[in-house]
Order: C-alpha cells, then structure tokens, then sequence
C-alpha cells in the first residue's frame, strides 16, 4: 500500500512494538497493520488511535512509564552513608512481624541529588536478584517548567498496560484503576520509582499493598503525611564529596593539582551537586581554565558563572517556588533580605508584618518545601545559594516601597527588643531618646536578667549583622542606636573587640549625620572597650573627648558617667589622686541629680583608687555604702561587679572570710543573670581567696572551673582571662600539696 512501495522489514516490525518509542508515524502504523492482515474497519480504528496519541503527546500526553529503570550516570560520586541508610531501611522490613509494603520516600532541595541517588539503589538492588521480576519508573512532573504534575490515573493506565491488561480491560474511574494494579502486581517483586512526586495524594493510588513490592519515592517536598513511609531527607555533598565529583568529570590529574581550589569551588557551589556538576562539565569544556579561575569567577558572579542553562540551579529553584501560595512566596523573598545567619518567626513576622502565628505557619510550609533548613528547633535559615537566590527573588518581585520597610521593620524590631533586653540585664542603662519608626511586631518581654541574655546570645549574630545593615544604609537614627543597643550585650558577653567595631562604625555615622549627642554617647563607649582592651591612651582620648561633648551640651549625667570611667584609666596608670577627684565629682553629680545608679558607680570607681593609695578601710566603706544604693531590686549584674570590688577589698585587709561571702554572692548574682564574665570573675576571687588561707586544692578546683566558663566566653576578655588563668602563680603554688 506504500507509494512508492517499500519493504517492511523485520527489524522496523519489532521496532514499532517496543515500549521505548517516543514518536509513532501514522503512516507506517497503517502499513504496518494492513501487512498483519487486518480489515479495513480495525485499520481505521489504529488510524485512529494513532492520531490521538499524537494529539496527546502535543498537549503533554499520558506519562511514559518504562519497563526498565533509567541508567544511572556514571558520574555518581559518593553519598555511602545514604545509600547504606536506604539499604538498611529497606532490609529493615524483612523481618516485620506483618509484612508491609516497603516505602521509602527521598525528600531534599532542588538539585541535591535525589533521583540519582533513588536510580542508583534501584540499580544495586536488581543486580542482587532482588524486585527482578518487574521494574517501573515514572517522573510524575510534581515540579516541571513546561506541564503540570502526572495525573495518577493516567499513571495508572500506563502501569496497567505495563502488566499486560489490554486497554479495552482497564476502567475508566481511578479507584478501580488502583484496585485493578494492585491486584495485578501483588506477589510480584517489583520495584517502582514514583520520581518528582507532587504530594502524598498523587503517590497513594500508585502505592501496592504487597510486602513483595518497593516503592522508591523522590519529591522536593515533605512527604511526612505518607503512612508507613520511611522518610529520607537528603543533605548537600561533603566537601569531599563534591571533590570526588570535580575529579571525575573534570579529570583527577587537573583536580589535584589545585586541591584548595578545587575545595573552594565545591564551597562557592554550596554543595550543592548539581552545582558542582554544573562546575566540573564547565572545566570540562574549558580545558584551558585552571581552577583558580572558575573560582574567582565563581565569587564574583555566583552560579551565574556557570552558564545559563534549563537544568542549572536557579531554573530548579524556579520550579520549586513557583508552586507555592502567593502568601509563601511573598515571605520566601522577603526573607533573602534578611542580613543575618538565620532567623525565627518574630523576625519573619516583623519584616513581613505578620503575626507570629502565621509567619510561623509559612516558615514550616517553605520547610516542607525544602526551601529553607532548620538546624535547631524554632529557628530557620537558607542553603546559601538558596538564600541568593530568595535575594535575587526580593529584587524582582518586591517594590522599591516594600523592600525598605521589610528592613526598616527589621531594624527597628531588633532595637526596640534588645533596648528590652538591655533594660531587663542593666536597668540603670542610659540612651537618648528614640523618635524613629515604632515597628508595628511589638518587642519581646523578658521576665529575668537570664532570660534576656540567652535571647541576646542566641541572636548575637544576628544582631551584629543587623547593626552593620544600619550603618550602611545611612539610616540616621538607627545607624548610631543599633550600635548602642547591642553594647549592653557585648559588654556583658566581654566582646569588646565587637563592642570596639560597631562604636566605630556608629560613630561614622553619627558624625556624617551631625548627631552631636549620639557622638557623645558613641565616645564614651570607645573608652570603655578600650580601657578593657588595655589600650589606656586610645581610651583616655576617647573619653576626654566625650567629657568636652558632655560639658558643651549641658549632659550633666553622661559628664559624671565618663568622670566615672576616666578614674579606671587614672588609677590604672598610676594618677590614683587625679582619679579620687574624678570620682568625687562623679558622686557629687549623681547626688545633684538625684541618680542613684551614676552616684553608686561613682563610689564604686573610687574605691580602686583609694586601694591604691594604701586606703583600703575608705574603699571598702565607700563600697558598702554603694551596695546599700543597689539594694533596689533588677540590677544583679552592676551588683554584682560591687561585690567583687568588696571581695577584693577584704582580701587586701586580710578578712578572707568576709572576701569569701562576698565572692559568694558575686557568684550567685552572676548565675542568676547569666553574667559569664562575672561568674568567672567570682570563681577566680573565691580561687584567691583560698589560696590565702591555705587551701590550694579548693583553689586548683575553682580555677578549672573558672577555665571551663572561659571556653564558653567570646571576646579578647575570655582569652585575657585563659592568659590570667594559665600563668603559674595562678595554676600552680609553691607548696608541695598545689605542685
């Protein structure tokens, strides 16, 4: 019947029939069927067939279901200790007491490898002899840029003609199709492979029931709602890994002749294996690149160095987000503005003025979707190139208006919080009046020094960042307070080399913007961390500076405040006199004023002079009386820094067993607003205090627990403290018990 006629030949007959063909040509199927002897009715009929799968292929079509998994590529680099927990897993069901179908399901971000690593433990379990009898896969397009996601009934249909049941056999509805394939593939040991699954709903119609049976299940999605499944949420290569990956695809001898490079390159990919793969084809097909190169390309550009391409990581990102509800996307972008490492649902929440309950709600959804990561309970962060990404997402599809509040709304949420927790930790604490944007996330509560100290420790570096942000976006009045703010922690934590840093900054600001005030308050903090630096010059100018602010702008507080921090440098370097007077005006002031906490750090400050001047009995009564000023519930840290002074004081008159109570209750204050540095200073007073008396084995004890809070301190102050503790007249004594 062909014009011109043409031979049928045997291999083109064979061919026509297998699984395998994309393309049916109409022509050759009528040919074909005429040659078998057919009538002319069942002709038409494959006519007619043939012209309505070509019409579905056009429209995306049913899914091709194979007999036979995909081949697994051969650049399949490590993941050992995943593949033996799916191995595990799965052999964990033979020994059930009520055989179960066996499912294990592989969740993880875009591009982290999942259907290879579901293909590849398919492929080691048919080649043991086991599921041999039958091996199904499908990619049900849950995330795919050019069709929706499979319909399970056309899955179904596929999967049954895959059995053997002639099309007129299999029903129409997609229950009796599920009914249908379970009870034909039961007893079977079958494999399936459900790849890009959508959600929990599209994979149970194609689940079987018979424990002969695996299904392996990838999606980008969590599948927590799967009954029976065993979940697997697949993590990003170890440098190693990735390594291993550049090397075969890019050539071993090439690899490891730039070793640091080559772990830098994996680093700037996040990881993340398609990535690095994306890395190692590109010096593929570059022969003349080193690795160093792509490197440097790779931290100016981003991914974007690796080429623009269907498959990279930003088009499998797009996939991922395009499935979410506006609401999710919406949070998604906002949240790659965010500064900071991580963050919570209060910081979600303000930036995208929520309430906690539904940014908390959305943070678990982006979870679910494996857009984000959580590391530690209640707190979320991004994969780093997702968190570029989410950034890129920000600039696209936020206006100019909602970018800056989100950020506004950040910054001001994390001052007015830690002002908070700076109050609740220090509640004599001074700052000039805010008159910036109110966020409209109210600031959290604490209710003890304790409580506000972990929440600051927790966010410390999400403070910092925040702060940085503020600085260099010229926001006036949050440019220079953020800096303030966080100091009240970075003083309590001993990070003065931070607490240096962020003055500096806010100071830049402050003096661009003409805030002479806040120059003031900026200055006087510069002294602070300095003086504890040991940098008693720099400190002195800082704080005389400060003083000249504080007399020409009439800050009668802030001049007794740095009075008061000037006696240290004083009595420090040898002016304990000069120190004396600063101090008695600083008192005097604070009296003026009725301001019971300058007037007790005045009388405090003075009693290291009075030390040194070979007064100690005036020290220590100027110290009493400045307790009987703290006496006022709420200030345990500024308490207990009083009680150490007395402890000191006593030593120095030889009443150890007064210096002991009072290191006691340094100790005990410390403790309870979860003061490191003070609790360190406590033990090292009670440590000295035993080493008077005699009781060196007391005193080794109480250094090495001393040591113990240093290794949990940041800042020069804790490695100071580790020199102070480590030198001999402090770990080891002259009598024979301490040696």
């Amino acid at each position: 019947m062909r014009r011109p006629p043409e031979t049928v030949s045997q291999s083109t007959l064979a061919e026509m029939f297998q699984p395998r063909r994309r393309r049916l040509n109409q022509d050759l199927v009528v040919a074909i069927t005429r040659a078998l002897g057919l009538a002319e009715p069942d002709v038409a009929r494959w006519r007619a067939a043939c012209i309505r799968v070509h019409a579905a292929a056009k429209s995306g079509g049913p899914v091709g279901v194979l007999r036979q998994l995909p081949a697994h590529l051969a650049s399949f680099t490590g993941r050992e200790a995943e593949l033996a927990r799916l191995r595990n897993a799965i052999a964990a069901h033979d020994g059930n007491a009520v055989p179960t179908v066996v499912i294990s399901a592989i969740e993880g971000m875009g591009g982290v490898g999942k259907t290879q690593l579901a293909v590849r433990v398919a492929h080691a379990l048919v080649r043991e002899g086991r599921y041999a009898d039958l091996q199904l896969f499908v990619n049900l397009r849950g995330f795919d840029a050019e069709q929706g996601p499979a319909d399970p009934s056309e899955v179904l249909d596929t999967f049954l003609r895959a059995l053997g049941v002639p099309a007129q056999q299999i029903p129409a509805g997609r229950n009796e199709r599920a009914t249908m394939f379970r009870d034909r593939i039961h007893g079977q040991h079958a494999i399936i492979v459900l790849d890009n699954a959508a959600d929990e709903d599209q994979i149970r119609p194609l689940t079987p029931a018979s424990p002969t049976c695996l299904v392996l299940v990838t999606s980008r999605r969590s599948l927590i709602g799967l009954e029976h499944a065993d979940l697997h949420v697949l993590d990003v290569f170890t440098v190693a890994e990735g390594i291993a990956l550049l090397r075969r695809v890019a050539g071993a001898d090439r690899v490891d002749a730039e070793p640091a490079a080559a772990a830098a390159i994996v680093e700037a990919c996040g990881r993340l294996p398609l990535a690095v793969a994306l890395a190692a084809s590109r010096l593929r097909s570059r022969p003349t690149w080193t690795l160093a190169h792509l490197e440097t390309r790779l931290r100016a550009g981003g991914t974007a160095a690796l080429g623009q391409t269907r498959r990279g990581p930003r088009a499998a990102f797009d996939l991922s987000v395009q499935g979410l509800d506006p609401p999710e996307r919406r949070l998604f972008g906002i949240l790659g503005l965010n500064p900071g490492p991580d963050f919570c649902a209060h910081t979600a929440a303000a930036m995208a003025e929520l309430s906690v309950a539904e940014a908390a709600s959305t943070l678990e959804r982006l979870l679910d979707e494996h857009l984000l990561e959580q590391r530690v309970a209640d707190r979320f962060e991004f994969h780093d190139l997702l968190r570029a990404y989410a950034a890129e997402r920000a600039g696209d599809d936020l206006s100019g208006g909602e970018h800056d509040n989100a950020l506004r709304q950040l910054m001001t949420w994390y001052m007015t919080t830690m002002d908070a927790a700076g109050r609740t930790m220090k509640p004599g604490r001074s700052l000039p009046e805010y008159r910036g944007d109110v966020p409209r996330l109210a600031a959290l509560d604490f209710d003890s020094p304790a409580a506000a100290a972990a929440w600051c420790e927790r966010e410390l570096a999400n403070l910092v960042a925040v702060t940085d942000l503020a600085v260099a976006s010229d926001t006036a009045v949050l440019g220079w307070r953020l800096p303030l703010t966080v100091s009240t922690f970075l003083g309590v934590s001993a990070n003065w080399r931070e607490w240096e840093r962020l003055h500096l900054r806010g100071l830049d600001c402050a003096q661009r913007t003409g805030d002479t005030a806040a120059q003031m308050k900026l200055l006087s903090g510069l002294g602070i961390s300095s003086e504890r630096l040991g940098e008693l010059d720099a400190a002195e100018s800082y704080l005389e500076e400060a003083l000249g602010l504080a007399r020409k702008l009439g800050e009668q507080r802030t001049e007794a405040s740095v009075l008061s921090n000037l006696v240290a440098i004083y009595s420090r370097s040898g002016r304990a006199e000069l120190g004396l007077a600063a101090a008695d005006r600083a008192v005097e002031i604070g009296r003026g004023l009725g301001d019971v906490h300058v007037e007790r750090t005045a009388m405090q400050n003075s009693s290291s002079c009075l030390l040194i001047l070979k007064r100690p009995a005036e020290a220590r009564a100027r110290l009493l009386e400045a307790v009987e000023l703290y006496r006022a519930p709420g200030d345990e840290i500024s308490l207990g820094l009083v009680m150490g002074n007395i402890g000191f004081t006593n030593i120095a008159l030889g009443q150890y067993e007064e210096a002991d109570r009072a290191y006691r209750q340094y100790l005990e204050l410390g403790r309870y607003s979860n003061d490191l540095h003070g609790q360190t200073e406590a033990l090292c007073g009670l440590a000295s205090v035993r080493k008077a008396m005699g009781k060196t084995a007391e005193a080794r004890s109480l250094y090495e627990e001393a040591l113990f809070i240093c290794d949990q301190m940041a800042g020069q102050e804790a490695v100071r403290l580790r020199e102070r503790l480590a030198t001999p007249d402090l770990t080891h004594d002259s009598d024979d018990e301490l040696s």
